[in-house]
């Protein structure tokens, strides 16, 4: 078995992290790809669990160095990326890669790995349910969130650019067009 990729990319608060987690507890063969950031980490944040925490100097190291698949400053001085070697690692043990990914990095995913990569575009059902996510969440500052909508505005306008676009108005029903998609394009 070849491994494949699913891309799962959307806007800050649209639930594609949970639909994410709930499709690794699923029998897929699915393994997270760990992402390197150099946002500082959250309280609830494990390293080299939830993400690869690095300062920005770090990061551009290994930006010159060649070692990201994609990689974006999607703040300044906020980066965001996917080893080359996180795919290795969960290729040699026979499974399929699942990324969490923003819209940019997503899409740069899907121009290295066309054939072998499914891009899902997890879409709130409105701007104004995304920013009540994101404020109940309570995560973020109010500058952040405010920061956050207007990345969503930008982000949804490459959703067209997906292979798949789900609605996520109920999550369950998001859920489960996701593992139908991938089962899919598993059995392709």
């Amino acid at each position: 078995m070849e491994g494949k990729l699913f891309i799962f990319s959307a806007p800050s608060g649209s639930g594609k992290t949970t639909i994410v987690k709930t499709l690794l507890e699923k029998d897929l063969y699915l393994e997270f790809s760990i992402s390197a950031t150099s946002r500082p980490k959250r309280e609830n944040e494990t390293d080299g669990k939830d993400y690869y925490f690095l300062s920005a100097d770090d990061f551009k190291e290994n930006i010159n160095k060649d070692e990201f698949v994609e990689w974006e400053e999607v703040y300044e001085n906020r980066f965001y990326g996917t080893f080359k070697s996180e795919l290795e690692r969960i290729w040699n043990q026979g499974k399929h890669v699942i990324f969490d990914v923003d819209v940019v990095g997503g899409l740069n995913i899907k121009k290295k790995y066309p054939d072998k990569a499914l891009s899902i575009f997890i879409m709130p059902p409105s701007i104004e349910e995304l920013e009540k996510r994101l404020i109940l969440r309570s995560t973020d500052s109010t500058e952040d969130i405010e920061t956050r909508i207007n990345k969503a505005k930008e982000e949804l306008s490459y959703a067209e650019k997906f292979d798949i676009i789900i609605i996520n108005d109920k999550l369950e029903k998001a859920i489960q067009e996701s593992e139908i998609a991938i089962k899919e394009f598993i059995n392709q």
